[in-house]
């Protein structure tokens, strides 16, 4: 026994090494295995992490105290590491920071499966992980940059202190925030021009044959070119091996569920059935209703017909809303009968499809309204239809057209065109309410449509009874992310847990006759 006690403490533990420092460039996939549980909890939590980022990234400066702050509640919350001290000690506060930074390292590479798919996905995870890394990376003190920078084999030359006082005044007019005091007190660093183009487009630093003479603080620069190419790189690598993995029924639903992922609270159990009425819907949808189901409110209203995308749509988001069954067939069946539907072909066509939705046929299961990555990643809408996500779907003239119409400013429409522009959809949303409401900020980060509504009527006055109601289904869909994973493991024995199999079919009864 005591023979194999000293043969174990011998032994270096490969992940132990690999956790020896707070971060990382991900260049080792994790070599243990990982329960589906972590695999499901892992890849939520940074994506909710990943989804800060984003709306911190266009809220505020990227270094400023307000991003800094609200970030570190983020990691503190989600126990991600976001402190350099290498404590590996239980804490009372919660997991050691061995098990945080075990977290940080599996979670990144499961998204990389779930985002390597498609050109768009990749692009929006590389830009929130070079984002996160660089506010970590900032965050570390000089001793533990360096130690960064060892680990990863970055080894770049410090000019010596003789071409340091020769070249002295140059780098003083050249580089912020350094002086003829400061300069002898810290290094300089000798790199290719062609590491560092964000610094030279900038005019940051000192340019000499070929060369540039970067000071410790802005190394990060380097760091986050070399990351941002690593990371690109490895995406490629990940997208060739996807057959392989979608093999795995374990793991395709979840995968393909996490790159559309919504992680906040859950819609699909109302508790406000009944409380609105179908005289209200034309004034809410002016008031309360995002552009997406204003849009294909107005449509209904004025071809009487929507196609099914539309319907499945607009259908879950006002049973979302409190919309009972009866109303919503009564709804539905005024409006198409004003059109080139007679309500006997309306009952054999459609009502079933309605009560399918509600859960009284098929299944009978109790179907979500959609989320905004929902609504902007599947099911893009063709022509005739009326469904989609008008920021991510309509072209920029149609949706300046829209904008105006709905009597937005001039200015504020400039702000959602940018915020489109850079593909940041769900801002440009938000941005939209805040015009609408006429306030500042919203002081939420908006996920879905539904939220939209009650976050509305909450401000307006008439939300309060409606929010406190629905707070209580929140845990469920804070799930709601695994679902797909959970779904694959019981369907050997009940396949119609499965979230994909189970939209496809209602989708189906939607279909057009």
């Amino acid at each position: 026994m005591q023979f194999s006690s000293r043969r174990r403490k011998s032994i270096t533990n490969p992940q132990t090494e690999l956790y020896g420092h707070c971060l990382q460039f991900y260049g080792q996939p994790p070599l243990e295995n990982v329960s589906l549980t972590e695999f499901e909890t892992f890849a939520v939590e940074r994506l909710k992490l990943l989804k800060t980022v984003e709306n911190l990234g266009v809220s505020y400066v990227k270094t400023s105290e307000q991003y800094s702050k609200k970030l570190d509640y983020e990691f503190s919350n989600l126990n991600f590491p976001y402190r350099t001290e290498a404590d590996d000690k239980k804490t009372q506060s919660g997991p050691s920071e061995y098990e945080k930074r075990r977290k940080d390292h599996i979670s990144h590479f499961i998204l990389r499966l779930a985002y390597c798919q498609t050109e768009d996905l990749r692009r929006w995870f590389i830009q929130q992980e070079v984002d996160l890394f660089r506010y970590r990376f900032n965050d570390l003190s000089p001793k533990y940059k360096l130690e960064f920078l060892h680990r990863n084999n970055l080894e770049y030359d410090t000019i010596s202190l003789e071409e340091k006082k020769a070249l002295s005044d140059k780098l003083v007019n050249s580089s912020y925030a350094v002086s003829g005091i400061t300069v002898e007190d810290q290094d300089f660093y000798k790199v290719p021009f062609q590491d560092a183009l964000d610094l030279v487009r900038t005019r940051k630093v000192y340019l000499k044959a070929g060369y540039v003479y970067i000071p410790h603080q802005d190394i990060v620069t380097i760091v986050l070119n070399d990351f941002r190419t690593r990371l690109s790189k490895a995406l490629a690598l990940t997208a060739r091996s996807l057959p392989a993995v979608h093999s795995d029924e374990r793991l395709q639903p979840l995968l393909n569920h996490l790159s559309h992922a919504y992680v906040g609270q859950d819609y699909s159990i109302q508790k406000n059935v009944g409380k609105i009425s179908l005289e209200q819907i034309d004034s809410l949808s002016g008031k309360s209703f995002p552009l997406c189901m204003r849009q294909l409110h107005q449509s209904l209203r004025e071809n009487h017909h929507l196609r099914h995308g539309g319907r499945l749509q607009y259908g879950l988001f006002l049973k979302g809303i409190g919309l009972s069954l009866d109303q919503a067939m009564q709804f539905w069946r005024s409006e198409f009968i004003k059109g080139k539907v007679d309500a006997d072909k309306f009952d054999k066509a459609y009502a079933y499809s309605i009560r399918h939705m509600f859960g009284k046929e098929g299944r009978r299961a109790d179907y979500t309204p959609y989320s905004c990555m929902k609504v902007i990643l599947s099911n893009p809408p063709s022509q005739g239809d009326h469904h989609g996500c008008p920021f991510r779907h309509n072209d920029p003239e149609l949706l300046k057209q829209k904008l105006q119409f709905y009597k937005v400013s001039p200015s504020g429409i400039n702000q959602i065109l940018e915020l489109v522009k850079g593909m940041h959809y769900q801002l440009a949303c938000q941005k939209y309410f805040e015009l609408t409401h006429n306030i500042e900020d919203a002081g939420f980060s908006l996920n879905h449509p539904n939220q939209y509504f009650i976050e509305s009527q909450k401000l307006l006055g008439g939300g309060r009874e409606m929010k406190r109601e629905t707070e209580t289904p929140q845990r469920a869909q804070e799930n709601s992310a695994t679902r797909g994973s959970s779904a694959a493991r019981e369907t050997s024995a009940n396949p119609s847990r499965d979230l994909a199999e189970m939209t496809e079919e209602l989708d189906s009864f939607f279909q057009d006759a």
